[in-house]
């Protein structure tokens, strides 16, 4: 059998063609994600009312910021709900009157919501002292049965966690996916309401933003413009 020697070039041209290749591969994979993205991203602004940002109230350099998701809501009273807390209390949103809330739907499973929530404890422990309260809904979406026991049990036990992982001090209702419909059905998670002192909501924010977009609506609860 005869063989044939094989050059040191041409083995690193090979290989250097098959990086080139990979990378190629590689590049046009990214663009196709991009696209998606893209279509995705239109996708939601078209089932969402989005209006400028005042020019100066947006921080960030994105031009995404500079547009606001405006909520059927606005201006109208935060829908009455009483759910029940992790120590099964039952919990009225009408027990915080008085108070600026940002009303928080999220779930364990959310990776946008493990993002946002170190800004939120953040923003509340700055301003609670000027009478802000959060209040986080747990919206897992398992339409748990109430006589559920192991449903429910997992579903504390998934909530707990991320309670103490994130150091979370204000509140956790549950089962927010009972009280989805008044809220808009909730699409997409995270999503946020910002309610004044009066009860009537102010703002909103569907999916991912920025610690500086929340902390704007957080102001504007609180009916401050420092």
């Amino acid at each position: 059998m005869s063989t044939f020697p094989v050059r040191r070039n041409t083995i690193v041209i090979s290989v250097t063609l098959f990086l080139l290749a990979v990378f190629a591969w590689a590049g046009w994979a990214n663009w196709e994600y991009r696209q998606q993205a893209a279509v995705r991203a239109l996708a939601s602004v078209s089932r969402a009312e989005l209006v400028a940002t005042p020019a100066g109230n947006s921080s960030s350099a994105s031009s995404a910021s500079s547009l606001g998701y405006i909520t059927p809501l606005q201006g109208r009273m935060a829908p009455a709900f009483a759910l029940n807390n992790l120590d099964g209390q039952k919990v009225p949103l009408a027990s915080y009157r008085g108070k600026a809330l940002m009303i928080n739907f999220w779930a364990t499973w959310c990776a946008p919501c493990k993002i946002e929530t170190p800004w939120i404890v953040e923003l509340r422990n700055k301003y609670v002292s000027q009478g802000f309260e959060v209040v986080g809904v747990d919206t897992e979406g398992d339409d748990l049965k109430p006589d559920d026991k192991a449903g429910w049990t997992k579903t504390k036990t998934d909530v707990s966690k991320f309670i103490q992982q994130e150091k979370i001090q204000y509140p956790i209702l549950l089962d927010g996916d009972s009280i989805s419909v008044p809220y808009g059905g909730l699409d997409e998670l995270p999503t946020s309401f910002f309610v004044d002192r009066t009860g009537k909501v102010v703002a909103a924010q569907v999916g991912l933003s920025s610690e500086s977009d929340l902390e704007a609506k957080i102001k504007k609860a609180l009916g401050s413009s420092r």
